[in-house]
C-alpha cells in the first residue's frame, strides 16, 4: 500500500507556492510577447484581433501576479533562464500558423491552465484570488484556439487533416519534454503545496484527450 505523504509545512508551502507564482507569471509574460510578435504575421483580421486581445489579457495577468507576489513576499528570481526563454521564443517564431495554434492553445494554454487549476483548491485565499481572472481569460484563449484550429483543418484535404491530427500528441509530448528538460523540479513544487503530482498528471492527460476530441470532432 502506498504511504500517504505528510502535509506540507507552512514554510514549504510558502516557498513552493511562491516559485509556482513566479513560473506562472514568467510563462504569461512569454505568451504575451510571443502573441504580440505574431500579430503582424496572422493570416487575417479576426486572428490579429484575437491575438491583440490575448496580449492585453496576458499583460493584465502579469500585473495581477506581480502585485500579488509583492504582497505574498516571494522571491522573484526567474525559474526559466534567459537562454531557455530565447529557445521558447525561437520555437514559436518559426512555426507555421496551424502549428502555432496547436502548440500555443492546446499545449501551453489548455494543458498549462489545467495544471494551474489543480492548485487553486489548495491555495491560500490571496493566491486563489490572484488566479481567478487569468484562468477565466485562458478559457477564452483556448476556445479561440480550438475553434480556429478546427476551422483551418476543415480547409485541408481529408488525408492532410488526418495527418495533422495524428501528429498533435507528438507535438504536445515534444513541448512537454522540452519544458521538463529545463531542469525545474515541478513535481516537488506541486507536492509541496499539497497536490498529488501523479493525480495532477492524470488530470492533464485527460484534459489533453478531451481537447484532441474537440479538435477532431
Amino acid at each position: 500500500m502506498k504511504t500517504l505523504a505528510p502535509p506540507p509545512s507552512a514554510d514549504d508551502y510558502r516557498e513552493s507556492m511562491g516559485r509556482l507564482l513566479v513560473l506562472y507569471t514568467q510563462v504569461d509574460r512569454l505568451i504575451m510577447e510571443i502573441c504580440a510578435e505574431r500579430i503582424e504575421h496572422a493570416p487575417d483580421l479576426d486572428a490579429k484581433l484575437a491575438l491583440a486581445k490575448q496580449v492585453g489579457d496576458e499583460s493584465r495577468h502579469v500585473m495581477i501576479q506581480h502585485d500579488w507576489m509583492q504582497q505574498f513576499g516571494t522571491a522573484t528570481t526567474p525559474l526559466i533562464s534567459d537562454t531557455q526563454e530565447a529557445l521558447i521564443r525561437s520555437h514559436f517564431r518559426e512555426l507555421p500558423w496551424l502549428e502555432f495554434l496547436a502548440d500555443m492553445y492546446l499545449c501551453v494554454e489548455a494543458l498549462g491552465s489545467e495544471a494551474v487549476e489543480a492548485i487553486v483548491p489548495l491555495a491560500d485565499p490571496g493566491t486563489r484570488e490572484s488566479l481567478h481572472v487569468p484562468l477565466t481569460d485562458e478559457q477564452d484563449h483556448v476556445a479561440f484556439g480550438i475553434t480556429r484550429l478546427k476551422s483551418e483543418l476543415e480547409q485541408l484535404s481529408s488525408a492532410d487533416r488526418a495527418a495533422f491530427l495524428a501528429g498533435i500528441p507528438q507535438r504536445i509530448a515534444a513541448l512537454t519534454d522540452t519544458f521538463l528538460g529545463f531542469g525545474l523540479n515541478v513535481a516537488a513544487l506541486f507536492e509541496n503545496v499539497g497536490a498529488n503530482y501523479e493525480v495532477l498528471c492524470d488530470d492533464v492527460r485527460r484534459r489533453r484527450d478531451a481537447v484532441l476530441e474537440q479538435v477532431a470532432a
